[in-house]
């Protein structure tokens, strides 16, 4: 197990010279110190950094949160000083996969038939669910690709942002369609042929879980309500790079 004093030290590190841990059970990362508002959450196995330490000592117990940063996608989060006792000092640091556009394409079957695994499991919607049974809609496609080796940014607008852009005629299954307002995308969908993807979609304007819908603007009152919110599609062509 790290020990407190371990991680006190690191934090007077340069960035680079930091040890690396691995999550030794699926975590759940918050959005500030005070551990509100589940942003993302980390399987076991997953590699970490440490960004800065919060701490409180009352009467020898040690209270407080962990700022760190999941090195596969560079994403930040607050982890409880509880689960100090789950991570591990990396043997090695991480390291991406570099993969070349036809290794991609050949796995690209596998990510989908896991978000059709995760879609015959029972679910609900879960914002900043990566582990599942539940996912957001973001977080289900990540963690599809990462199931077969490839890493994507964590959020919608991330992955399309680090996807190859698209038009919606040239889709194939595999890609990512993007939904949202004309400045951002706010929902992701993985497109898996004749205008039909899988999504996990939430209560108010989806189905509170992972389904199938179609992009079309004849469809049921789901399909319509993300049709009309299409911003374009993109291509997985890499794997995403640590900074």
């Amino acid at each position: 197990m790290v020990s407190f004093a371990y991680l006190q030290a690191q934090q007077t590190l340069p960035k680079a010279d930091r040890t690396q841990y691995r999550c030794g059970a699926n975590l759940n990362l918050y959005g500030s110190a005070a551990l509100q508002g589940l942003v993302t959450q980390a399987t076991a196995g997953r590699y970490l950094r440490l960004v800065c330490l919060l701490d409180e000592t009352t009467e020898g117990t040690i209270q407080g949160a962990l700022e760190v940063c999941l090195c596969e996608d560079d994403y930040p989060g607050w982890l409880a000083i509880a689960d100090l006792e789950q991570l591990d000092i990396a043997e090695s640091p991480y390291r991406a996969g570099a993969f070349a556009e036809a290794e991609i394409k050949d796995r690209v079957q596998g990510a989908i038939a896991f978000a059709q695994a995760a879609m015959a499991q029972p679910n609900q919607y879960l914002w900043g669910g990566t582990v599942g049974p539940n996912y957001d809609c973001s977080g289900l496609v990540q963690t599809a690709f990462a199931s077969v080796g490839i890493w994507l940014p964590r959020d919608a607008y991330q992955q399309e942002a680090f996807t190859q852009a698209i038009a919606p005629s040239e889709l194939l299954p595999g890609d990512l369609v993007f939904f949202g307002s004309p400045t951002k995308a706010t929902h992701v969908g993985l497109y898996l042929g004749e205008n039909a993807y899988i999504h996990s979609s939430g209560k108010d304007q989806g189905r509170n879980g992972i389904g199938i819908d179609r992009l079309s603007s004849e469809g049921d009152r789901v399909s319509q309500s993300y049709y009309a919110q299409l911003r374009g599609a993109g291509r997985v062509v890499a794997c995403y790079q640590p900074q």
